[in-house]
């Protein structure tokens, strides 16, 4: 296998060695490239023999040699240099089987891709991975590898994942801890499916593999389940007897490893109606990323960022924060800290209810505009709009129902402010809007 070259940037030691664009790049080293890690993998020594096939199928060597780690300036069609790899599984409860027909197609895919796993933190199922693919991992050290365990029966597994080989393929987390790399791991949990004694029984066996961290979220569902495996929402009780399990759990691993290890998402909190555990709960907020300690990291930020700021009472106007039902009551609390220098800054938040998924789903990230326009049309919004990044997709232009930025903005007849989940963000951003 090889990869074809797209371009070759200008100056660099590709374009100095004469090499193309539309070669082939067969191999570094004698190693064949196949995708991204190969490459990057094997470019990184100093002193390199490239294999290129010409566009005459004429094959030569060129020798690079660069600094450890330079790149050395090859550019390819795609990141990932292939196809990207879809999920073979039908879990029970995966949330793109939960959408709406109608909305973009991209939407819709499924990635299990063990190479985005690498180097964007994805979660995979191991389901997909041949056993070239397992030795190239173990033989080039990739960690941490993100893995979505959801349960460590084999038998529970396949039912689970709806996947006969979703078992089998547990063996593979053991063959990466024995090879000393990092797991990563996530459980949606599914009331009266994999919690309670399931649960017990697959921490019991990710703490003896020496996993570096396991992540529980409660299943998300949306109104578009008909014909979907009957599952239900965590509610009060069931979230606490949960969070009861994880909580316990990682307490005990904090006296035995020094590190708490296993960690709810803040929804289980909020079901529970629990209060947030402090920072120092989170050691570092491994997986914020995740919902794991998100509010408690945000809190923290902007305490942090609100004592560097000085006492001004002159800023005078009023904005509005549109989130998702969950977060709204400690959003509200958290912009309490903010007028505490910041006066006569009137911050309103507004929790928007998600009736275009409607079942439980009540995060931020999940708000579509439709749901915004809709529920903010005719109110005084004040002097600005503003909307955590997660609402839209990576380029910050476009919500998960296709209204785009411009549509809310003519629409509200407002300026919308677009924040990421970072505390120093959110204080600049809020009391700047007027100076």
């Amino acid at each position: 296998m090889a990869v074809n070259i797209f371009g070759v940037t200008a100056n660099s030691h590709a374009d100095r060695a004469k090499i193309k664009s539309g070669e082939i790049l067969l191999s570094i080293n004698g190693n064949i490239i196949e995708d991204v890690l190969d490459y990057r993998f094997y470019q990184v020594n100093r002193d390199l023999t490239l294999e290129i096939k010409d566009k005459n199928g004429e094959i030569r060597t060129v020798r690079i040699v660069k600094s450890e780690y330079e790149e050395i300036g090859l550019e390819f069609e795609t990141y990932l240099m292939d196809e990207q790899k879809s999920c073979r599984n039908k879990c029970i409860f995966c949330f793109i089987d939960q959408l709406p027909k109608g909305m973009r197609e991209s939407l819709y895919f499924k990635d299990d891709d063990s190479r985005l796993s690498f180097l964007f933190g994805n979660y995979i199922t191991l389901t997909n991975l041949t056993q070239h693919e397992i030795d190239r991992i173990i033989k080039m050290h990739i960690s941490p590898i993100n893995v979505s365990v959801h349960t460590t029966n084999p038998q529970l597994r396949c039912k689970m994942m709806h996947n006969r080989f979703a078992g089998d393929a547990l063996r593979h987390l053991e063959s990466f801890a024995k090879a000393g790399i990092s797991l990563n791991c996530q459980i949606v949990a599914c009331p009266g499916i994999n919690d309670g004694d399931e649960l017990i029984r697959t921490f019991t066996d990710l703490e003896k593999l020496g996993v570096n961290m396991t992540a529980v979220v409660p299943v998300g569902l949306t109104k578009y389940r008909q014909g979907l495996y009957p599952l239900t929402e965590y509610n009060q009780e069931t979230a606490a007897q949960t969070l009861d399990i994880i909580e316990k759990f990682g307490d005990e691993c904090v006296k035995k490893y020094g590190r708490r290890i296993f960690y709810a998402g803040d929804e289980f909190y909020i079901k529970a109606n629990r209060p947030i555990p402090d920072p120092d709960f989170y050691e570092g907020f491994p997986a914020v990323e995740d919902g794991i300690g998100m509010i408690a990291c945000l809190k923290e930020e902007i305490e942090f960022a609100v004592e560097d700021s000085e006492y001004n009472d002159a800023l005078n106007y009023k904005v509005t924060m549109a989130c998702g039902e969950a977060v709204a009551p400690y959003l509200r609390d958290m912009m309490k800290i903010i007028a505490t220098k910041f006066p006569n800054i009137e911050i309103n938040v507004v929790a928007i209810k998600n009736n275009f998924f409607g079942g439980g789903v009540n995060v931020s990230g999940l708000v579509t505009g439709g749901d915004l326009i809709d529920q903010l049309k005719d109110k005084d919004l004040g002097d600005k709009l503003f909307i955590p990044s997660s609402m839209l997709r990576f380029e910050n232009d476009i919500f998960l129902d296709d209204v785009s930025v411009e549509d809310v903005e003519r629409e509200l007849n407002i300026s919308l402010g677009i924040v990421n989940n970072n505390g120093d963000e959110l204080v600049r951003e809020v009391t700047t809007v007027k100076e």
